[in-house]
């Protein structure tokens, strides 16, 4: 049995993100029409960490995967990265092993996929300028989607202490982005397009702040305590998410503003996939202000894995070995 194995390079070589958010319209429309499999993740538990199993199947794409991602939070001070990731693929006509990729490299390209789909389908066509807040291993990818869709001209970024953002801004720059660190305020008022990629647990923008017609990516938050807007922008804003099942779960920007009694599931404007298959309606005015939560899904995994392998194996990236 031979196996690829594609690295965190091979992967961003096999996936630009043009095909990624090809890969993430396919993978909405067809969750969205239940033809997908997608189990609940299971979470392994062990004295020192986590690890998290999640599943997928789009026989519309033949993409059949499972990510792997382990969280051991004292790995740092055994110089070892906090989080691990991998995909295997498997052949859905056999179930033979094809391929193992490299995890976090997959994972923020198909978060910034969606996220530069959502904005794709709900910002202005003639959105100029991206708010980013927060500058860490997601943040790349996630403007590099929102560029691919829109012709921004003016990328401004903010982080807790500034560091980051100035580095990110610097490593744009040098690829010919307009980008800028600065403070959050400053980033996110006039901006037409505003993402949120933090671990937060209150608010990282003012609701004030936004600008009429502003649409707005929430990434992160990605516990039920956690949370990145403001409650005053959920009830004002049409809010779309990956899966309502899941958010109702997961998604703190949510969830938080139901227990509090200020917003509802029932205010859902509806789904990606729905929005993409024409069943729900998008933007419907200039001022409008659109909000996209993600909390991510394991079918974006296996279209991602299955869309890099395909043009991986076009152009002969990685390494084959013999098991």
């Amino acid at each position: 049995m031979k196996l690829r194995i594609l690295n965190a390079n091979h992967v961003r070589q096999a996936l630009p993100m043009s095909e990624a958010i090809d890969a993430m319209r396919v993978a909405f429309a067809a969750h969205a029409r239940g033809q997908t499999q997608s189990p609940q993740r299971l979470v392994i538990a062990t004295a020192a960490g986590s690890s998290l199993f999640m599943p997928a199947y789009l026989p519309e794409s033949d993409a059949l995967a499972q990510k792997i991602v382990s969280v051991f939070s004292g790995n740092p001070a055994r110089g070892l990265p906090a989080i691990h990731g991998l995909v295997i693929v498997l052949d859905p006509n056999t179930g033979q092993p094809q391929a193992l990729l490299e995890g976090a490299s997959l994972t923020a390209i198909r978060t910034g996929a969606a996220s530069g789909l959502a904005t794709d389908l709900l910002a202005r066509p003639q959105a100029q300028v991206l708010a980013l807040i927060g500058a860490g291993g997601q943040a790349y990818d996630q403007i590099r989607a929102v560029l691919a869709v829109r012709e921004i001209v003016e990328v401004r970024i903010a982080s807790k202490g500034g560091k980051r953002a100035e580095r990110l801004a610097q490593r744009l720059r040098e690829e010919g982005v307009n980008a800028q660190a600065v403070d959050v305020r400053e980033a996110v008022q006039g901006a037409d397009i505003i993402t949120t990629v933090t671990d937060s647990r209150t608010p990282v923008f003012l609701d004030a702040d936004v600008a009429p017609g502003a649409h707005i990516n929430l990434v992160g938050a990605y516990t039920r305590d956690m949370q990145e807007a403001p409650a005053s922008t959920i009830m004002r804003a049409k809010v779309y998410v990956d899966d309502v099942m899941a958010a109702a779960h997961e998604a703190g920007d949510l969830i938080k503003p139901v227990r509090a009694g200020l917003y509802s599931m029932n205010d859902l404007a509806g789904t990606l996939g729905q929005l993409i298959l024409g069943e729900v309606p998008g933007r419907e005015s200039e001022e409008e202000i659109t909000v996209f939560k993600s909390v991510g899904l394991a079918v974006q995994d296996a279209a991602a894995a299955a869309r890099a392998l395909a043009r991986a194996e076009q152009w002969s990236l990685g390494a084959e070995i013999e098991l």
